[in-house]
Order: structure tokens, then C-alpha cells, then sequence
């Protein structure tokens, strides 16, 4: 199943290494793939470098999409982090 949203990111320094770490954290055991798509680019999910060189600053939107037989849960799981801004 793939599916496909966009979310704002209300951390005050963006997406920077420890909300990318995180997220990578967050990704590690998911059988889906993950892309974040940012001002026309797009980076596996899965990786900090890849989602740090994105440089998503706070109030950007991020396309986020997770394709897989996980992908419902893998998505619960990511926007919840966002909406909890990665616990800081």
C-alpha cells in the first residue's frame, strides 16, 4: 500500500540531527520504504544525511511517503513524531 501526506514541521530549528535522527531511529525495523520530498527533492527517509541535506527549516512542508505492506502504521508512527516535534 503507498500512501502519500504533507506535514508541517514545527521543530524551531527545522529538521536538523537530532529530530533526523530520530526519525531514523523511528524507521530502523519498518519493512516500508520512506521518501520525504522537500522543494523538489526527494531522500530516503531512512537515512540522516540524506534527510539533513534536505535543509527543512521550521514552518516548511514536507511530502512524506511510505510505500509497503507496514505503511499505515509506519505513517501513524511518523506523524505522531512530528506533531510531538521529536520530543523536544
Amino acid at each position: 500500500m503507498k500512501l502519500v501526506t504533507k506535514v508541517r514541521v514545527k521543530n524551531d530549528l527545522g529538521l536538523h540531527t537530532r529530530p533526523a535522527t530520530s526519525i531514523v531511529k523511528l524507521l530502523q525495523h519498518v519493512k516500508s520504504d520512506v521518501l520525504f520530498t522537500y522543494k523538489r527533492e526527494t531522500v530516503n527517509a531512512k537515512s540522516v544525511l540524506s534527510i539533513l541535506m534536505l535543509a527543512v527549516h521550521k514552518n516548511a512542508t514536507v511530502q512524506i511517503t511510505v510505500d509497503g505492506d507496514d505503511a499505515e502504521d509506519t505513517m501513524a508512527k511518523i506523524l505522531n513524531a512530528f506533531e510531538n516535534k521529536f520530543g523536544e
